[in-house]
């Protein structure tokens, strides 16, 4: 199953509500599959630190997890990382993307 990729306001880390539609549809593949384990990854573009960008593609990727244990699906079934700029998830340059 592919998702669409979510995504999240300028230097925030909550659930928009188009990134809860798509979560949705994993929260039902997910009770649908009760042994089906995931991993969630988060990642940010070039804009800001590259600490801070790590945390807060971190906290993103707790926020994703933490809105699925919201609907029932349980901790230890969803893994998650944030990679921060290291591996960004779409291509562009710093200076241009929005």
């Amino acid at each position: 199953m592919r998702l669409d990729n979510i995504y999240y306001d300028y230097n925030k880390a909550d659930i928009r509500p188009d990134a809860a539609l798509e979560l949705d549809k994993l929260v039902q593949t997910l009770l649908d599959n009760p042994t089906v384990k995931i991993e969630l990854s988060s990642h940010t573009d070039c804009r800001g630190g590259e600490g801070y960008n790590l945390k807060l593609s971190e906290r993103r990727a707790k926020s994703a997890v933490d809105y699925l244990v919201s609907k029932g699906i349980p901790k230890d079934r969803v893994l998650s990382k944030g990679y921060g700029e290291s591996k960004p998830s779409e291509s562009c340059e710093c200076t241009k993307c929005t």
